[in-house]
């Protein structure tokens, strides 16, 4: 195994880091040492990530030659990790074209690497022969090679991880149909990798010799059909078994609305995800492993990839743009810049109200929610949901408050558990009641440009199969009344409280 002998951190520029890979890469890179820059369209987008204070922003695109050498400028290693996943007619040349500015501008800046994460190619199949997409990451990968600067490629097929879009579309076919009529493809071999066996090999990327520039196969320690990790996934995830009925009609177009209807993946995205499936992708070496860290290790099996996915998405953290996120415990946990649909469906109730009361008043009214105070809306309907739970056998509203006035993490509150508090500001409650699904509830107190104290409020669910889905749906006609209703009348017991203590002065 031959490395780069440089001890001290390199200087990396990772591209894309707003998006999946790029998102847990940049941690990754900072806890070897290294110093990271990232080069975002919209800087803005990356300010909430937990390691944003230890990484440099830069504005740019990279379809924009000036910002790109800005943003290159005194740079060791390029991380290369941009796709357009839009199926509109330009999408190749443009990244054709972003591949060759990227490509000129790290040989002029004297950029000792490149690392280019791409899509695992099927042997034997001509180029054109490809998806639109596999088509391009291979032209992508050519230029990359052909710059001058010595570039790793790593080809991946499906990732498997909580909140990538493969995952997430195996995840949902599977779960939500006990049955499926599906595409051919679902026997295709395939060979899947970790999440964190992807990292662990683009963080390698960076210490390769100088003398390496071509493209290696990175895969998981298995070749299965998509049948197969369909009914493996059911078995991880304690799911009957699955009645799974290939059908030949269903071509690639069909089969992106078919999983965009089943699955949170949105059609345009799964579209590429199908189509790459069109042909056999399994690993034709394993190369990579000279250079990897010891020790070598196996790389992660299938179900242990699963495994591991599931275990975050079922204790995830519920992701907010207004609050401190919790740094994650592994690459592979959701983060709050994934897209929408990562990590599943995620329905909200949003509320907001201006409070005529000071923001200290509104906090108090906050944090003293449930137990002997109530529920602030429509009480009968939240006794009835909490006999509902006890007949069921969940715990139902019995259990009340530990403190009148204070709350900590932890605390159960009724049928919710403390998940996360910041004094003065955001309360996030737990749903511990029998539910077909993850279910939280955001209560914050913000103050605005205008120096007025504002009240938000967010009830979320995850669902959990049809059942969960159904669950929503069948409720949220009620939410006017039980959420409203409870943002309303914290607002107005929080002016009352104001008005009745001469100290506090709502801001107007």
């Amino acid at each position: 195994m031959e490395h780069d002998d440089t001890p001290e951190g390199l200087r990396c520029l990772v591209t894309g880091a707003s998006g999946y890979i790029g998102g847990r890469l940049v941690p990754e890179l900072l806890s070897a040492g290294h110093r990271v820059r990232c080069l975002a369209r919209s800087p803005d987008r990356l300010r909430d990530q937990p390691w944003a204070d230890r990484a440099e922003v830069v504005a740019g695109d990279v379809t924009d030659a000036a910002s790109v050498a800005r943003a290159l400028a005194g740079m060791d290693v390029a991380y290369y990790l941009v796709h357009t996943m839009s199926s509109g007619k330009d999408f190749e040349e443009t990244d054709r074209r972003a591949a060759r500015i990227f490509a000129e501008q790290a040989r002029i800046a004297g950029v000792r690497r490149i690392v280019y994460l791409s899509g695992l190619t099927p042997a034997g199949v001509p180029e054109r022969e490809l998806s639109p997409h596999l088509r391009s990451r291979a032209e992508v990968a050519r230029i990359l090679l052909d710059s001058g600067v010595p570039t790793a490629v790593l080809r991946a097929a499906v990732v498997i991880g909580s909140g990538s879009a493969s995952f997430e579309m195996l995840r949902y076919l599977t779960e939500r149909l006990p049955v499926m009529v599906t595409p051919s493809w679902v026997h295709t071999r395939i060979q899947p990798v970790a999440v964190r066996d992807v990292l662990r090999a683009l963080v390698a990327g960076a210490r390769m010799p100088s003398d390496v520039n071509r493209a290696f196969d990175i895969g998981g320690p298995e070749v299965l059909t998509y049948r197969q990790m369909m009914l493996r996934y059911a078995a991880v995830a304690g799911l009957p078994r699955r009645i799974i009925l290939p059908v030949p009609v269903l071509t690639p177009g069909l089969s992106s609305h078919w999983v965009g209807l089943v699955t949170p993946v949105p059609a345009s995205i799964a579209r590429p995800l199908t189509e790459s499936l069109r042909h056999e992708v399994v690993c034709h070496e394993n190369d990579i492993a000279r250079h990897l860290p010891g020790p070598p290790g196996r790389p992660i099996g299938f179900d242990d990839a699963v495994r591991l996915a599931l275990q975050r998405v079922r204790e995830a953290r519920v992701t907010t743009r207004w609050s401190s996120a919790s740094v994650p415990g592994a690459p592979s946990d959701p983060l709050p810049t994934d897209p929408d649909w990562a990590g599943g469906s995620l329905y909200s109730d949003h509320r907001e109200l201006r409070v005529d009361a000071s923001p200290e008043a509104l906090w108090r009214v906050v944090e003293g929610i449930g137990g002997e105070n109530g529920w602030y809306s429509f009480p009968l309907a939240w006794a009835v949901r909490g006999g509902l739970d006890r007949l069921v056998g969940g715990v139902g509203l019995r259990r009340g408050r530990r403190d009148a006035a204070r709350l900590r993490v932890g605390d159960s509150l009724d049928f919710w558990r403390v998940e996360a508090i910041e004094p003065g500001r955001l309360l996030r409650l737990r749903a511990e009641m029998r539910l077909p699904g993850l279910a939280w509830l955001e209560m914050g107190v913000v103050t605005d440009e205008d120096g007025r104290t504002r009240y938000r409020q967010r009830a979320l669910f995850h669902p959990h199969g049809l059942l969960g889905q159904a669950y929503w749906w069948s409720v949220s006609p009620f939410h006017a009344i039980v959420f409203g209703g409870m943002a309303r009348n914290i607002a107005r017991a929080a002016a009352a409280s104001t008005a009745r203590d001469p100290r506090h002065t709502p801001a107007h």
